[in-house]
């Protein structure tokens, strides 16, 4: 497996890691059977990184990672998340927390439900505007000092707010959706992550699985799946998207690799202290995105890749309007 420093002081990882969201919700019904199975599959193919959340399930997620990694915990560097606050009686709901009290007592509860006594990777999940982000941050410097994690990091957080974190405490990832279809943060927060020496996780490089290839119609999606209601999946969108995708198809059949390994190789390409972590529930899928690693990409195929689908070819926002002021800020 090829490994890749997060950060210009951080720890070594895996080149591309896993995302374990969908094993509990949001891309239709799990198989906590298979998702196990997933997860032991990635570590003997040598992924280390595990990406999961407070807020997934919600707490699901993090039980489930917790029970798969208990007896090869030393293999694994482990990412959690917090500040997006849901009631189980009503998940529908949502609300972002950065208060100094929430985080201590967020991460004590994130530790015991994956059953392990300190996290290696932090993340405030969003950053939440009611409170300075000075304060959150200081918070999760003081779980550093007393042991309980290891390194923090940010979640689409804007260049303005990781230079204001970074002075309280080294961030030492930022986590945000990137991917052919979402290039935000090549505007300006990649400069930013550079400058100050900070790793890039790109969520979602595979476009929510749309760039797979898979999806050809809404119909494709199971009934509860979340991205019927994104954007992106609606109407005309979901069509001019879809010929981006074939767009991919076109190049990757050229390249003799899949759709997904194409769209990762080229996330991949944009820079050594780039980590991706596409999602998947299944070993079949797990194994393909591992493959990508194998996939070089020339300049050319680079430029060519840029041309037929350059920053912002993608239709629609990548979420709905009422969660879209929460992103980049």
């Amino acid at each position: 497996m090829k490994t890749r420093t997060l950060g210009r002081k951080g720890p070594t990882v895996s080149a591309i890691g896993l995302g374990c969201m969908g094993m509990s919700e949001f891309y239709g019904i799990g198989d906590d059977k298979e998702s196990t199975a997933t997860i032991h599959r990635a570590l003997e193919l040598g992924v280390t990184l595990l990406d999961t959340a407070d807020m997934y399930g919600p707490f699901k997620n993090e039980e489930l990672v917790g029970k798969a990694i208990k007896d090869r915990r030393e293999r694994v560097f482990l990412a959690t998340k917090f500040g997006i606050v849901r009631n189980p009686a009503n998940p529908a709901l949502r609300g972002i927390n950065g208060k100094p009290e929430y985080v201590r007592t967020s991460c004590d509860a994130s530790m015991k439900r994956l059953g392990v006594d300190v996290i290696d990777l932090y993340y405030l999940h969003r950053v939440d505007p009611e409170t300075p982000i000075e304060e959150t941050v200081g918070a999760m410097s003081e779980l550093v000092k007393k042991g309980n994690v290891r390194f923090i990091g940010l979640s689409e957080a804007s260049a303005a707010t990781l230079r204001r974190a970074h002075a309280v405490h080294p961030i030492t990832a930022l986590q945000s959706e990137y991917s052919l279809w979402t290039r935000d943060p090549e505007e300006n927060i990649l400069e930013a992550c550079r400058d100050l020496g900070i790793g890039f996780v790109a969520y979602s490089p595979l476009g929510r699985g749309f760039l797979t290839g898979e999806i050809k119609s809404i119909e494709d999606l199971a009934p509860s799946d979340f991205r019927r209601h994104s954007p992106r999946f609606q109407a005309e969108n979901f069509q001019h998207n879809l010929e981006l995708v074939k767009r991919v198809e076109k190049i990757a059949l050229e390249k003799k690799c899949t759709p997904s390994q194409l769209a990762l190789a080229w996330v991949t390409a944009q820079g050594e202290d780039i980590v991706p972590i596409p999602g998947t529930k299944r070993r079949k899928f797990l194994e393909e995105n591992v493959a990508s690693l194998n996939v070089v990409l020339s300049a050319d195929d680079l430029k060519r890749i840029n041309e037929v689908i350059p920053r912002g070819a993608a239709s629609g926002t990548r979420y709905a309007a009422s969660a879209m002021p929460s992103v980049n800020r």
